[in-house]
């Protein structure tokens, strides 16, 4: 009961301070002239404020101002406050007194008057809009479409541009004559390169035992190779998808295929516009470059316009071996010695059985293998097998098992997550498969035996997400090696990779000055220390001793 008196008591003090700045308050009602008996203060040091006794009488409403703060003067001094709630309450009364001077209330309601906009009376203004200029264009006699005299021109007609579904995936069937790409192209040189080339392939290999050697020597020989300014060069027009290397022990030859269908080789020991020559025996990217083992004198290409060629350059000429007019080629790989019986992959059905032997362009055997075939490779000591990787799947075929539909692989290489990009067997035994894949992770398979499932040997981790202006990545075996494999890479500073079966790093090709760019697509030398890598750009760079 005393704290609800005590705040009865404050509002009547702030009431009261409030009605002496305007005018004299009225009489209080009669409910509040009778007040409780008095409360002691608590020991802690009093209430707030005493109630009054119940026998005092209000104050009335006619009394003057002098009169009210003697009454407060009385009762302050009848009831016992500290100190500090005597000065709590004047500091209340003085507040109280301030914020009445002020007439908050009046000042408000003027504002609200002062502020309310009247409204535009009479004719309204009418807004002129600017009178448009018109400007004249002065134009030739030749965009006017008449001469000089001012006799109009005959039209001329607008040639159509043919449509993409018009254009021809196919070249023109029979052989293609091996003809400079660029018409500036001197024939003198064209036909010196092609002399030169075709002596560089009479002189026979010799076999040599750098496969034998340790690691550490393998290791010593890469780090001997370097990278010169004389070794870079653009070699074809756009992308490089393959590069192959001549198996020439003297001289260095290395061939590439590119987006658009070229077809370049440069001779190193030559002179750069004399050493460099470029032809279009193909209308699509050519996938697949392979020198033939036994006649190094011809070079098969393979391209996604559904054709393999077989450059000849003893005749001058890219003779047709196959012909797809339904399905575009993926990849090729000699299934003889003698080169005379291919295995090509198809993008989207399976593999075909090529005899070049035989006359047309008809094929030996055709089977679905119910998957993409990227890639075809084929075992080099028991070459009836071969590997084909393709979306996520990587088999191992027996081209003796093959059917019309419903192949089924030998051995399957599971395991990948995603899209692989190829896969193929190591040189000297076919012991193991290095396959690139596209969940960042290179793959190392046992396959010394083909009768059971292949086990993953080793995995490396490796970035293989070129994007879309870079060729994908295949990890290639060194033909000097049956353990050691060479790969692109992402890497900064830009550089070729080799890698151990391990997974172990063997060594990293690279050239601060010379080597700027991702090389995709690389080939190695079988018997010696060149390794040639190809860019997005048409460029080929070639590390040797």
């Amino acid at each position: 009961m005393s704290r609800r008196w005590r705040q009865k008591s404050l509002l009547e003090a702030f009431a009261h301070c409030e009605g002496n700045s305007t005018q004299a308050p009225s009489a209080p009602p009669a409910s509040s002239q009778r007040r409780p008996e008095a409360v002691s203060p608590p020991a802690a040091g009093g209430s707030l404020l005493r109630p009054r006794a119940s026998g005092d009488t209000a104050h009335s409403s006619s009394s003057s101002d002098g009169e009210g703060e003697e009454a407060w003067r009385l009762e302050e001094e009848s009831t016992p406050l500290s100190a500090y709630e005597r000065k709590r309450l004047k500091n209340v009364k003085e507040n109280a007194e301030f914020f009445a001077s002020l007439k908050l209330f009046e000042s408000a309601a003027k504002l609200r008057k002062t502020t309310t906009k009247a409204q535009p009376q009479g004719i309204k203004r009418v807004k002129h809009t600017k009178a448009e200029v018109k400007t004249t264009l002065r134009r030739s006699k030749r965009l006017q479409g008449v001469d000089p005299l001012g006799v109009p021109l005959p039209e001329k007609p607008i040639p159509a541009e043919p449509s993409v579904e018009e254009q021809p995936r196919l070249p023109p069937p029979g052989p293609i004559p091996m003809l400079p790409a660029a018409q500036e192209e001197r024939p003198e040189l064209t036909e010196k390169f092609l002399s030169g080339w075709a002596e560089l392939s009479q002189v026979k290999r010799q076999k040599t035992e750098i496969s034998l050697l340790n690691l550490e020597s393998y290791r010593a020989g890469l780090r001997g190779m370097g990278l010169q300014e004389d070794a870079v060069a653009k070699v074809v027009h756009s992308r490089i998808y393959s590069v192959a290397v001549h198996p020439s022990g003297s001289s260095t030859l290395v061939a590439a295929g590119d987006k658009e269908g070229h077809v370049g080789l440069w001779d190193l020991d030559r002179p750069l516009e004399e050493g460099v020559q470029a032809f279009l025996p193909h209308s699509r990217p050519v996938g697949c470059l392979h020198f033939s083992p036994a006649t190094p004198a011809h070079l098969l290409s393979l391209s996604f316009d559904g054709t393999v060629r077989c450059g000849d350059v003893t005749r001058a000429v890219f003779d047709e071996v196959y012909r797809n007019e339904e399905d575009a080629l993926s990849s090729f790989d000699f299934l003889s010695r003698d080169a005379s019986t291919l295995v090509v992959g198809m993008w989207d059905t399976g593999v075909a059985v090529v005899d070049r032997r035989t006359p047309g362009m008809s094929t030996e055997l055709f089977a679905d293998l119910n998957s993409v075939t990227r890639t075809v490779h084929v075992h080099p000591v028991n070459r009836e097998y071969f590997v084909a990787a393709g979306g996520r799947n990587v088999g191992i075929y027996d081209v003796r098992q093959l059917k019309k539909s419903g192949s089924q692989p030998v051995v399957s290489l599971v395991g990948h997550s995603k899209s692989v990009a190829s896969a193929y067997f190591s040189p000297v035994t076919g012991n193991r498969v290095v396959t690139t894949c596209a969940d960042d992770t290179l793959r190392i398979f046992g396959t010394n035996c083909l009768s059971s499932m292949a086990p993953i040997l080793s995995t490396i981790r490796h970035n293989n997400n070129t994007g879309r202006w870079l060729t994908r990545f295949r990890a290639e075996w060194d033909p000097k090696r049956d353990d050691c494999f060479v790969v692109g890479s992402m890497s900064r500073p830009r550089q070729i990779q080799v890698f151990h079966a391990t997974g172990a790093l063997v060594h990293s090709f690279s050239s601060e000055d010379h080597l700027g760019s991702v090389c995709s697509i690389n080939a190695c030398h079988p018997t010696r220390y060149v390794t040639a890598g190809g860019n997005s750009s048409g460029r080929l760079h070639v590390f040797k001793e």
